[in-house]
């Protein structure tokens, strides 16, 4: 048995004991209620059929004479009604209460006084709700009676007094509640069992449904059908099952998207990698095997075009290598900009000159136009400069021999604008969406300077840092802008002209 059966299992069984100890609990309440209830309505109706014996026999039978019990006449009809209703106890009261007289053996009476107050509130009370007064023969268990005054010659000479539930009949009862309460018990039993089972078998109904077609919904996305979402019972614990299923799978989807698209991203790379990686090392393999056969028959003009040769691919391998690395530690986050305040025209300035042999040797006119008093940005200069680089080299790679590239600062709202400006062959409007994207290649670009496409990707990721975005200006043959702010230093530096160009 699995350990999800045993759990199962044990959960049942506690329902099935709390909901057991429920119905035997509401089982004796509610006998013990009937019981109370019972007995409430019995002696209720008992008083209210024997109420009016005292006084029917205090009338009718004159039971005192010159103010003493008249035993020759009362004791024959007393002990003939006690016969006929045998529940029933006569007793002759004084004014005081003391008994004076009754139709019982003597040795059963336990008191010989009876309670007045209770006689008098029984005698002036106008509801049904009659008090219990005193049973002579068990002070232990106050009784329902009657009571009705006696009067002789219009003088008050003592009480009838008759209590309507007698120890006989008590035994009785008792004898006649307990096979009462036992059929009582068994039948609320049943019919609590019958309704519990009833009620439980229509509620698991509802519930196993529910749940079978919250599995049958989890089942057809484990097999695929990523769009299976469970639908209804919006509240409770099932709506708390729904919702929380509902949401994990959106995330288990995005999160397989999010896998296929790197997969797709990485199989371009490897693709890339593989070509722009491939045509260097075919170059050098070949000048370095021609070096090692024909070493003495190559004139030392010819070595040397060789070796240059050979290393300027080792140093475009090793750019190449370089920009994966620097994009690997910008995807993984491990790059942390160390921010400072710097003048940006100086760095602008700085890279320029780096590039004025290249753009000599390419014929394409290179320059910087920029405010002499402009404030100082607050960022990261290497990251800047790896940014400046890339934008430089994208336009190199693009602009044709005697074109244009301008790097141009102007003071923004928030900061300095940079604009990297080529006259280059330009960027279709279709084509501007995914330059930014990781390993991503124009198709259709007619120039052999092609490379792995990360360049720009780079320069998104740095601005990303720096809550900057870069933004693209282009239209086909008529060059390319790429456009980009930095804030300003939260203390400026003093202001420095500007280096010759």
């Amino acid at each position: 048995m699995s350990v999800k059966t045993i759990r199962g299992n044990l959960l049942f069984w506690k329902i099935a004991g709390v909901f057991t100890l429920l119905l035997i609990i509401l089982g004796i309440a509610f006998v013990a209620i009937a019981s109370g209830f019972s007995k409430t309505y019995y002696t209720t109706a008992h008083q209210q059929l024997y109420g009016d014996l005292a006084h029917h026999l205090a009338v009718f039978t004159q039971p005192f004479k010159n103010g003493k019990p008249d035993t020759t006449v009362t004791h024959d009809i007393i002990h003939s009604t006690m016969v006929a209703n045998p529940s029933v106890e006569v007793y002759l009261l004084d004014t005081t209460g003391r008994i004076v007289d009754y139709v019982v053996p003597d040795t059963t009476v336990q008191i010989h006084n009876v309670d007045m107050a209770t006689i008098r509130q029984w005698l002036t009370t106008q509801d049904k709700v009659y008090p219990m007064g005193d049973n002579p023969k068990d002070p232990g268990e106050p009784s329902i009676f009657s009571a009705a005054p006696v009067y002789e010659n219009n003088h008050l000479v003592g009480y009838v007094y008759a209590v309507l539930s007698s120890q006989r009949q008590k035994e009785i009862l008792s004898a006649l509640n307990d096979h009462f309460y036992t059929r009582l018990s068994i039948y609320i039993f049943f019919s609590a069992l019958l309704a519990a089972f009833i009620v439980g078998v229509v509620t698991f109904f509802l519930i196993t449904d529910s749940i079978c077609i919250i599995a049958g919904t989890v089942k057809r996305f484990k097999e695929g059908d990523y769009s299976a979402r469970i639908k209804g019972y919006a509240q409770g614990n099932l709506g708390m099952l729904t919702s929380t299923f509902n949401d994990m799978a959106d995330v288990i989807v995005d999160n397989i998207q999010k896998i296929t698209a790197t997969d797709r991203f990485r199989q371009e790379l490897i693709a890339n990698v593989s070509h722009d990686l491939r045509t260097p090392l075919s170059i050098m393999q070949g000048y370095v095997e021609t070096l090692m056969m024909k070493k003495d028959v190559l004139t030392q003009s010819d070595k040397d075009k060789y070796l240059a040769v050979v290393h300027d691919g080792a140093k475009k391998l090793s750019g190449l290598v370089e920009q994966l690395f620097q994009y690997a530690k910008l995807e993984g986050n491990v790059i942390i900009p160390q921010k400072e305040p710097f003048r940006l025209d100086e760095l602008a300035s700085d890279i320029l000159m780096a590039y004025q042999l290249k753009a000599t040797e390419c014929s394409i006119n290179l320059r910087l136009n920029s405010p002499s008093n402009l404030s100082p940005v607050f960022a990261d200069i290497a990251l800047t400069e790896r940014v400046f680089q890339n934008l430089l080299d994208n336009a190199f790679k693009f602009t044709p021999d005697g074109g244009d590239i301008t790097i141009q600062l102007t003071r923004d709202n928030s900061g300095v604008k940079v604009q990297i400006v080529d006259t280059g062959i330009g960027i279709s409007s279709e084509d501007q969406f995914y330059i930014f994207e990781r390993y991503k290649q124009l198709d259709g670009v007619p120039t052999p300077k092609k490379g792995m496409g990360i360049g720009l990707a780079i320069v998104k990721k740095i601005l990303e840092l720096h809550q900057s975005a870069i933004e693209v200006m282009s239209q086909p043959g008529k060059g390319t802008t790429f456009k980009f702010v930095l804030p300003f230093a939260d203390k400026t530096l003093p202001s420095a002209p500007l280096l010759p160009q």
